[in-house]
C-alpha cells in the first residue's frame, strides 16, 4: 500500500490474522476483562457496506471485528480501530462501523428489532490531549437517550517495561512511536542511536525468552520482529541511521554475539546508574545485569 497509514493498518490486521492470541490481553487492558489468554478468538467479517443517499452502496473496511469465545462458551463481540494520526471524525467512523456491525448481527424477537452493539476502542500510535481516556457517543431516541462509551489506548503512554509486564506484545511493532519526536536527535547522535539499539536488543532478547519459557512460539516472536521492521521503516524512513540499524535488530540480521554485546552493555549502564541513585543495591544489580558483584564494584570505581 502507498500511504503510511494504510501500512499501520495493515501491520495491525496482519497481527490480528496470523497472531489472534495476542489481541486478548490488549482487549484486558482497555476494557477491564479478564481473560486467561486462551479463550478462543474468532475473526468475523472485517468488510461492511453502506448503503448512500444516491442508493449506491459503499465498501468501507474496519481494522478489526472479532468475537472472544470465554471457557464457558460466552461469546462477546468487539471492534478495534486502529489510528496513528488525530482526526475528529473517528468518533463518527465508530458509531458507522458500530451500528452497521450490530445490524448485521440483528435478530427478530417477538416483533422486536434486536440489535447488539459490540465492545469498541481505538488504539492510537500519536496522541495529544484532545484524546481523551473515554469518548462517550450518546443516541438521542423519540422514547429517550441512550449512550456508550468508546475506550482509548494511547501507545506512546506504554514504556517497554508495562508492555512486558502486561503481556501487550500485540504493541511491540507500534513502540517506535514512542521515540517519533526525537527521531531528528537520535539520527545524528552516535549515543543516542546505540540507546536505542540496546533497547531493540532487549526487546528480541525478552522475545526469545518467552519462546524458550513457552510463552510464544517461535513464529509469533518472528511476526512481532516483522511488523516492527515494517513499521520502524515507515516511520523512519527519513531518518537512515535509525531504519537500517534497528530494523537490522529486528531483522536478526545483527550477528547474534553483537546483539549480546550491545544488550550487555545497555544492562550494565542502566544498573550502575540505579546503583549511583540509591534505587538498587549493589549486590541486586549484579544479580539482574549477570555479573559477579567484584565485576560491578571495578564497573563503579571506574565510573
Amino acid at each position: 500500500m502507498s500511504n503510511f497509514n494504510t501500512a499501520y493498518d495493515d501491520v495491525f490486521r496482519t497481527l490480528l490474522v496470523d497472531c489472534r492470541e495476542l489481541i486478548i490481553p490488549v482487549v484486558n487492558e482497555v476494557f477491564h476483562t479478564n481473560y486467561i489468554g486462551t479463550e478462543n478468538v474468532v475473526l468475523h467479517e472485517n468488510e461492511i457496506f453502506m448503503r448512500q443517499q444516491d442508493g449506491e452502496e459503499e465498501k468501507i473496511v474496519t481494522d478489526s471485528s472479532f468475537a472472544i469465545i470465554s471457557l464457558e462458551g460466552e461469546s462477546k463481540r468487539y471492534h478495534l480501530e486502529c489510528q496513528s494520526s488525530i482526526d475528529g471524525s473517528m468518533l463518527i467512523r465508530m458509531y458507522e462501523y458500530d451500528s452497521q456491525m450490530a445490524l448485521q448481527n440483528s435478530e427478530i424477537m417477538q416483533q422486536t428489532l434486536v440489535v447488539r452493539f459490540p465492545e469498541s476502542a481505538v488504539i492510537y500510535l500519536r496522541h495529544n490531549e484532545s484524546i481523551l481516556d473515554v469518548f462517550e457517543i450518546c443516541i438521542h431516541t423519540p422514547n429517550g437517550s441512550i449512550s456508550y462509551h468508546v475506550p482509548t489506548l494511547k501507545v506512546q503512554q506504554y514504556d517497554i517495561e508495562t508492555i512486558f509486564e502486561k503481556n501487550l506484545l500485540f504493541l511491540i511493532p507500534f513502540y517506535i512511536f514512542t521515540y517519533e519526536k526525537q527521531f531528528s536527535e537520535i539520527n545524528d547522535n552516535v549515543e543516542k542511536l546505540e540507546a536505542l539499539k540496546r533497547e531493540y536488543a532487549m526487546i528480541t532478547y525478552r522475545l526469545d525468552r518467552l519462546v524458550r519459557n513457552c510463552v510464544i512460539n517461535e513464529y509469533i516472536k518472528k511476526t512481532i520482529c516483522e511488523m516492527s521492521e515494517r513499521v520502524i521503516a515507515k516511520l523512519a524512513v527519513k531518518y537512515d541511521s535509525i531504519r537500517k540499524e534497528v530494523t537490522s535488530i529486528m531483522g536478526g540480521k545483527v550477528l547474534e554475539y553483537e546483539a549480546k554485546d550491545i544488550l550487555r552493555k545497555g544492562k550494565k549502564e542502566a544498573y550502575l546508574e540505579l546503583v549511583k541513585d540509591g534505587l538498587l543495591s549493589i549486590e541486586e544489580a549484579a544479580k539482574r545485569a549477570d555479573m559477579t558483584l567484584e565485576e560491578l564494584q571495578k564497573e563503579l570505581q571506574k565510573a
